[in-house]
């Protein structure tokens, strides 16, 4: 099948603007991404993914295409808005609906939740997700990431409620220290009074959700939201059928997971797992 580049929006986001004149003077110039990443000396994979407005450069790349093209400065002054943003355009708008919400209900299946995940975890994650990202890259998604949690700190916290899948604290992401601290840091994220913790433990069976994460946003005097995410797709969903049957989704789930207490000394067990894992054996 042959290659089919990702639609742009060039009026909606400063990231798909860059990608686009990158696409465009690219094409004018008949070259492929293989000719160009050989002329910018420039990993090609990398390039795709920044024409695609996946990712952003963060070295010299937009000087690099001003010389290659000839734009007299375009390029660094699109970067100089771009790099405000960030988070690709299919995370922006749930990132934003997050930021205003006064209840965020969170079912996690794959991994911890993004707004309880240490910066070790975070990091880990991250790499995962985003193989050929140069460091740079990586410490400004962890950056964003820990930026999202600095609001359940403020005056006012929005209430959570979180059901976290027994798979995310059994997978050695990270590997033992980094599963270990992250064990310390939900059971002291449990403690927090606007903080509800529960785990959805493998002897719950199969579920509504299986292979999905699921978010839904309580926001002032709006109607309710939804996000929906998998290893394909994520998108915000404002359809009140839908968003109702989501609803019912996540209430069925919170009625199978293990009471908090009971979710508590889980993540204890769990903890006391990693960290005789982790030790030097004899």
């Amino acid at each position: 099948m042959p290659f089919q580049p990702r639609e742009l929006f060039p009026d909606r986001s400063a990231r798909d603007l860059f990608g686009a004149e990158i696409r465009r003077h690219r094409e004018k110039a008949d070259m492929s991404l293989r000719r160009l990443s050989e002329v910018l000396n420039y990993s090609k994979s990398h390039l795709a993914r920044i024409e695609a407005a996946e990712s952003l450069p963060y070295d010299d790349l937009p000087a690099k295409l001003d010389a290659c093209f000839g734009t007299d400065g375009l390029f660094a002054r699109l970067y100089a808005l771009a790099k405000n943003e960030p988070f690709p355009g299919k995370y922006r708008r749930a990132v934003e609906v997050e930021s205003r919400a006064i209840l965020i209900e969170e079912y996690a299946c794959a991994t911890i939740p993004g707004l309880l995940q240490t910066a070790e975890l975070a990091r880990a994650s991250l790499r995962i997700g985003h193989r050929h990202a140069p460091d740079a890259e990586i410490d400004a998604l962890v950056k964003a990431r820990l930026d999202r949690q600095a609001r359940l700190d403020q005056p006012h916290p929005p209430e959570c409620w979180f059901i976290v899948d027994e798979a995310a604290l059994r997978r050695p992401a990270g590997g033992p220290e980094v599963m270990r601290r992250q064990m310390e840091s939900l059971l002291e994220s449990g403690t927090h009074p606007y903080v509800t913790l529960q785990v959805l433990p493998f002897s719950a069976g199969h579920h509504v959700e299986a292979g999905n994460s699921l978010v839904l946003y309580t926001l002032p005097d709006e109607p309710m939201l939804a996000y929906r995410e998998s290893s394909r797709f994520g998108m915000v969903i404002d359809d009140n059928d839908v968003v109702t049957k989501l609803r019912k989704n996540y209430d069925l789930l919170r009625a199978m997971a293990l009471s908090p207490r009971d979710s508590e000394a889980m993540i204890r067990a769990m903890l006391k797992e990693w960290a005789s894992w982790g030790s030097p054996r004899t």
